[in-house]
Formats: C-alpha cells, sequence, structure tokens
C-alpha cells in the first residue's frame, strides 16, 4: 500500500509545499516544524489504520464506552534528519516506543553507493507495529538496509515507512524489497541527480534543519 499525499486536497499539502520553499528553508526552526507538523497528519492517518479494543473510561460522573490502542506503535527514525518527522509521530502516538538508527551512505568516483549502518537502539520489536520515518527517500537504499536490519533481528508485525519525498526509483526499490510495508509519502518526484539527490526534491533535509555538517 501506498498512501501519497499529493493525491489528496489538505493543509498537509501546504506543509510540503513550504519544505521546498527556497525562502522558506532559511528559517531552519520552521523547517522542523513542517517536517513534525507532517509527522503529526500521517501519524493520524495511520491511526485510522491500527486496531483497537473497547474499553471503560471512569468519568467524574460515571462510566464512559471509550477505545484504546490495541497495542503501541514503536516510532522509529535514521538519525538525524529523520528526527522532527519522528517527534511529530510522537505527538500524537504519545506512549510509543522509540527506536533509533545510524546509517549514512558512502559515495564513490566510480562503482555504487554502499550504505553503512553503523547504530540501531530499540526496544523489543517482537510481534510490534513499527512506523519508520526518514524525510527523503531517494535510492531507497539505506531505507531498506535500515529495515532489514531491524527486521533480520525481530519479527515486526507491521511496518510503515513515512516519508516527506520520495523518487520513483526509490518506491520501486522499496516495493521490490520490503512488499509487505505501507508507504506513507508527501509527494512523489520522477528525477534524481547523479549523487542521488531527488529533483526538485528539497535538498538536504538534515543540513537544513540542523546545519551542515563537515
Amino acid at each position: 500500500m501506498i498512501f501519497d499525499l499529493s493525491k489528496t486536497t489538505s493543509i498537509a499539502n501546504i506543509f510540503v509545499a513550504e519544505l521546498r520553499d527556497l525562502d522558506i528553508q532559511k528559517d531552519s526552526m520552521r523547517f522542523r516544524r513542517n517536517l513534525e507538523r507532517l509527522g503529526e497528519f500521517f501519524a493520524w492517518e495511520i491511526s485510522k489504520s491500527l486496531s483497537y479494543v473497547s474499553i471503560d473510561t471512569q468519568t467524574p460522573l460515571g462510566i464512559a464506552k471509550t477505545q484504546d490502542l490495541e497495542e503501541q506503535p514503536v516510532i522509529a527514525t535514521i538519525l538525524r534528519a529523520g528526527l522532527p518527522m519522528q517527534q511529530g509521530l510522537l505527538n500524537i502516538f504519545d506512549r510509543a516506543g522509540s527506536a533509533f538508527i545510524s546509517a549514512y551512505r558512502k559515495t564513490h568516483t566510480t562503482g555504487p553507493i554502499n550504505i553503512q549502518v553503523d547504530y540501531v537502539s530499540a526496544p523489543d520489536l517482537e510481534g510490534k507495529v513499527v512506523i519508520l520515518a526518514d524525510p527523503m527517500l531517494a535510492t531507497g537504499l539505506s531505507m531498506v538496509m535500515c529495515c532489514k536490519e531491524l527486521i533480520s533481528e525481530y519479527k515486526v508485525k507491521e511496518l510503515h515507512i513515512v516519508v516527506a519525498i520520495a523518487s520513483v526509483e526509490g518506491l520501486r526499490h522499496l516495493r521490490a524489497n520490503l512488499p509487505a510495508a505501507k508507504i506513507w509519502v508527501g509527494a512523489i518526484d520522477e528525477e534524481m541527480t547523479s549523487k542521488s539527490y531527488i529533483v526538485p526534491g528539497l535538498g538536504d533535509a538534515g543540513d537544513l534543519a540542523y546545519g551542515p555538517k563537515i
């Protein structure tokens, strides 16, 4: 399943437009906040697909029949660019667990791009619903490697992947390697540069959120 936000009309499309806007990008706080708001929006959409149970809630005047999640998800992200989106998801799933993955790509003048996963910090994911957020899905290599790192150790019940902007190629790679994953994307772009940056995309999400790295 692929949920493409750009196919619907909602205020969340404005968040994506502001993420792309060269002038608005100069305000790193607003850039982070737009990623966070997008995470909140996707959390709302994902919540509709989860399982619920009926519970009795004590009010000052009696008992109300209400609902609660059957189980809390685990919200994961790929450091560092994914942190604002993860926070947005956690703002809605406020009792969820958290997981963090450190991964980066090694680029060479010749030859393929190599993905290095250095660090994984996660609670027990056995039988859990996992929601993994990262702003950009370019080639999809990092996302697939990070997901496989998690599912190789745990039998994850359900995997949701949340991205702000994806390339057609990245989505194709995801579907081929993670066919059971549910994908939630803000917009889909057709092109990539030779250095695997999405066009028109928005640039380097990590640098825009937290400043250039060495």
